[in-house]
């Protein structure tokens, strides 16, 4: 449970982040403009989101699409994350608040901005998500 919540706070905090970078393209619109623990728990729940979308069909999508991967070194991965950061967007603009991307190409620019920071911060929680087994 630790490791979950530490990877939502680490995903939370690289959206975030990646919504300053990519100003112009991708933003995060709270459920209750103006106060700091709403706008906090949106980036939470957009994290969440985020994680359910990339791991059910951020996965099938990988598995189908194995061959491109092989195919073109990985760079596929670049499109499909941009593409699931847009269904992300439909997700959360059916709740009404949440994510904002303003086109494809900018879905593309800050999922290479998002996977970048969440990589960063992920080196620095790794001790927090290590599991004690002996």
């Amino acid at each position: 449970m630790q490791r979950f919540i530490v990877r939502l706070i680490v995903n939370a905090i690289a959206l975030w982040l990646t919504t300053l970078i990519v100003s112009g393209g991708i933003s995060v619109t709270p459920f209750a403009p103006g106060e700091l623990l709403q706008v906090v728990l949106t980036y939470l729940l957009v994290a969440f989101i985020f994680g359910l979308v990339n791991g059910i069909i951020g996965n099938a999508i990988r598995i189908v699409a194995f061959p491109l991967y092989v195919l073109t070194l990985g760079l596929v991965a670049l499109i499909v994350n941009g593409l699931l950061l847009l269904i992300v967007h439909w997700i959360s603009s059916l709740l009404g608040f949440g994510l904002v991307v303003n086109g494809f190409w900018w879905g593309v620019l800050a999922a290479i901005v998002l996977g970048f920071i969440s990589w960063l911060l992920g080196l620095f929680a790794r001790p927090l998500t290590k599991s004690d087994r002996r």
